[in-house]
């Protein structure tokens, strides 16, 4: 298993689908705004009810912002996705394509989640996520 999929494990105590989107997401943000986490501050619309919330760990886990630097904050709209911004001004959405969303919910079980989770690791950005 590659190490940040392990890291994903660790932090969120098992491993799924939406901390792997969250954790790219993350990632994308850190390309965009750069890697301080103290300079960056997120949205996330997800709300606080699993499954779609494990996206704010796998946020948390790549980008650093955390809700114990308070540099991340939460909106209760159920919806996957993130608006990252630096003290630059600049900023970068991130929403999870509707398809991918459909395709997580209809075909992540107990027995494949693992599997499914290693697989979107693997795909390309532009195939999971809208970016603006």
């Amino acid at each position: 298993m590659d190490e940040a999929l392990k890291q994903i494990e660790r932090f969120h105590g098992h491993l799924g689908p939406y901390a792997v989107i969250g954790y790219k997401m993350g990632e994308i943000a850190k390309q965009i705004l750069g890697s301080d986490s103290f300079s960056k501050k997120v949205i996330v619309w997800t709300g606080t009810k699993p499954p779609i919330s494990c996206i704010i760990d796998g946020i948390q886990i790549s980008s650093g912002c955390t809700l114990g630097k308070g540099n991340i904050s939460v909106n209760f709209d159920g919806i996957p996705k993130a608006r990252f911004s630096n003290n630059d001004g600049k900023h970068v959405e991130i929403v999870l394509k509707t398809g991918i969303q459909e395709e997580i919910d209809t075909t992540v079980t107990e027995e494949n989640i693992i599997h499914y989770s290693e697989q979107i690791y693997q795909r390309p950005n532009q195939e999971l996520f809208d970016i603006v």
